[in-house]
């Protein structure tokens, strides 16, 4: 049987998306570190790299990446006339209106989907551990490869990789040709029978997945900057974080400094706020949980003079010994 007309003008649609794509970026990676609070974009074509990419080369310099050229890459070369070709594909399954086409067209447009993230994942592998060794900042076992998708921190800079506008036509055209194949298939009524039981094995993957913990990351002393004030870091015991939705994490020299950026940011941000167990300063314990001494013989870099510990009774017994106010959240996060 021939495909119906509405899936024959979806896969028009298909077809002019992938061709659209070639024209606008597919991928982008934002950056983002205190001395460039405006970020830095980093925007991939189908046929060359763009965005602020002379900046991004001398800031790689530094750490040993290569510098980035579209020479330097062959796939910029083939990538253009690959998605012509599946588009042109699509405008032929289209007017064939072949079910078994359309099958072959899903397929091959899937093995070219993950071909290609493969490939990308590979290229950001080369450039984040093929450093130079003779750079001018060298951190022992530490590489710079960016996250594929999502967020990850690279020193004091925060790296974001995300589809960009040509990224999400691709994935729209995939999704239409994975939608009709099931469609025109008849596949869907086989799904929709055997949902139920699928159903019953994906939910609790959904719950192991969906109760996963934001989570703070060890700070590196005289690296790391501080979100709010812009100082470098230098007494862990005084540190602070907060991490966002995303998982990227703000960095702070002090409890004042936590304190003052999160009420900048409003009530609704979805920070989720980490302060150095004193006794531990390289373990962090969440805000909101940790009991707090204030003043007496503390000493912290912005003024906060706040230590903050795990349970009340450690908070006590440094309280009786050095002095200061006992304090829980509550109290110390409106002072």
């Amino acid at each position: 049987m021939k495909l119906n007309i509405l899936s024959r003008v979806m896969l028009l649609i298909a077809a002019m998306l992938l061709a659209g794509a070639v024209h606008v970026p597919i991928w982008q990676i934002d950056l983002v570190a205190p001395q460039y609070p405006e970020g830095l974009r980093l925007l991939i074509f189908a046929d060359e790299i763009g965005g602020d990419v002379e900046i991004i080369n001398g800031l790689n310099h530094y750490i040993g990446m290569q510098t980035l050229h579209t020479d330097d890459f062959f796939e910029f070369t083939i990538l253009p006339y690959i998605l012509y070709a599946f588009a042109a594909l699509t405008l032929l399954v289209m007017l064939a209106g072949n079910r078994k086409w359309l099958t072959a067209l899903c397929i091959l447009f899937l093995v070219f989907g993950i071909v290609s993230i493969a490939d990308f994942w590979w290229w950001e592998y080369k450039y984040g551990h093929n450093l130079d060794p003779n750079a001018p900042i060298i951190v022992p076992g530490m590489a710079y490869q960016p996250p594929l998708l999502g967020f990850k921190q690279l020193l004091n800079f925060g790296a974001f990789s995300i589809p960009d506008i040509g990224g999400w036509m691709l994935l729209v055209s995939g999704l239409i040709m994975f939608g009709l194949t099931v469609y025109e298939n008849g596949w869907w009524q086989k799904l929709r029978k055997k949902a139920p039981a699928a159903a019953s094995l994906f939910i609790p993957f959904l719950l192991l997945t969906g109760c996963g913990k934001v989570e703070s990351r060890p700070i590196q002393v005289n690296r790391d900057v501080c979100a709010n004030c812009k100082m470098n870091i230098t007494e862990l015991p005084y540190s602070a974080e907060a991490v966002n939705k995303n998982g990227k994490v703000f960095t702070f020299d002090d409890l004042k400094c936590l304190l003052q950026y999160n009420e900048q940011q409003g009530k609704e941000n979805g920070l989720t706020l980490f302060i150095a167990d004193y006794n531990n300063p390289n373990s962090f314990v969440e805000a909101t949980t940790a009991w707090y001494v204030k003043g007496g013989k503390l000493s912290s870099p912005m003024g906060g003079n706040t230590a903050a510990f795990t349970d009340r009774a450690l908070a006590e017994k440094f309280s009786n010994e050095q002095g200061g106010n006992l304090l829980d959240w509550n109290t110390v996060s409106t002072q």
